[in-house]
């Protein structure tokens, strides 16, 4: 799986998790997608995304194309 289709899993999944924390755990939790939507945002304009380096170490690679 490229290191795109990961982020947009893992994002879906702290996503979904914090929302189904935050109605049946405690409301703080929305924080928390508010933190995850605002980090795809401005990665969307600045090309920087912390989730990106962390699986780049990791060893996983981009399906981009070399250009």
């Amino acid at each position: 799986m490229s290191i795109e289709r990961m982020i947009l899993a893992i994002a879906g999944l702290f996503v979904f998790a914090s929302v189904t924390l935050g109605v049946y755990h405690h409301s703080y939790w929305f924080f928390f997608t508010a933190f995850v939507g605002l980090n795809l945002f401005q990665s969307a304009f600045t090309g920087f995304c912390p989730l990106a380096m962390i699986l780049k170490a990791l060893g996983f690679k981009s399906d981009k194309a070399s250009a």
